[in-house]
């Protein structure tokens, strides 16, 4: 469970109370603190995972409080007519969608030498491909409504040349031109569409990437001290999502703590 109560009673955004929101990847790690960020806004949020026991485990800890409790859906956003049939469902059950949050994502470690054609096409399904599906699922709804906002999610690895991520960086650094070209596209429509770049999270699988050692490492290439955690990614979305940011879209939002 993150502890994301202190930075969670910052702000609040009158305009999410009562949005529609659907987050991908919502079971875990950052997904989680953007879950429990929106509920606490008011927000009707839905989320996809392929971790049923976590996301159930999350469902159930914040329904205990919250004025409008979280749904969870079992949805693998690689198979793309599950993916459909899953948007189609929430989409309808919510009564349209205000808010996706394209967060889903997997940063396996690989080697060039490592690479086959499948495991190329798998990855950019993981990475890559379903963000796009996403948005072309929930846009009908946006439009119907009136507007909407889509938020995609980044990553700093690209922009600093990690090792071991050559498919992963390839994915994301693809991401900020899928936001570039939807704004674009569906502004006319009253659609945000932004990039979030976290840096590297606190989360228990960032753990299992780095020896304490390396996270210094990391605080010490960074222009703040501290580890960034999943909350400080959350505050950045609610803003983006919010009808304060009304006038944000096509651009790539760092929460990165200056990481160079």
């Amino acid at each position: 469970m993150l502890d994301t109560t202190a930075q969670l009673a910052r702000t609040t955004y009158p305009s999410l109370k009562g949005k529609r929101v659907i987050v991908t990847g919502g079971g875990s790690g950052i997904g989680e603190a953007l879950v429990e960020a929106f509920v606490a806004q008011g927000a009707q949020v839905m989320f996809v995972d392929v971790n049923v026991a976590a996301s159930e485990a999350l469902v159930a800890r914040l329904s205990a409080t919250a004025a409008v409790a979280p749904r969870f859906r079992p949805v693998d956003l690689t198979d793309l007519s599950a993916l459909g049939d899953g948007f189609a469902a929430m989409a309808a059950e919510l009564g349209g969608v205000d808010i996706l949050v394209n967060n889903a994502a997997n940063d396996d470690r690989h080697s060039v030498e490592e690479v086959t054609p499948a495991y190329w096409d798998e990855r950019m399904a993981v990475n890559l491909r379903h963000q796009f599906f996403a948005a072309q699922a929930v846009v009908p709804a946006m439009k119907q409504a009136g507007g909407g906002v889509i938020l995609n999610f980044g990553s700093i690895s690209w922009h600093l040349g990690l090792r071991d991520l050559v498919l992963y960086q390839t994915a994301k650094a693809a991401i900020e031109g899928l936001t570039r070209s939807l704004a674009r596209d569906l502004g006319r429509d009253n659609i945000r569409v932004n990039t979030i770049v976290p840096g590297n999270v606190q989360t228990p699988r960032q753990e299992k990437w780095y020896t304490p050692e390396g996270e210094a490492e990391i605080v010490a290439a960074q222009c703040l001290d501290g580890r960034i955690q999943p909350a400080d990614v959350a505050g950045l979305v609610l803003f983006l999502a919010s009808d304060d940011a009304r006038m944000c879209t096509g651009h790539d939002y760092f929460v990165d703590a200056g990481w160079r």
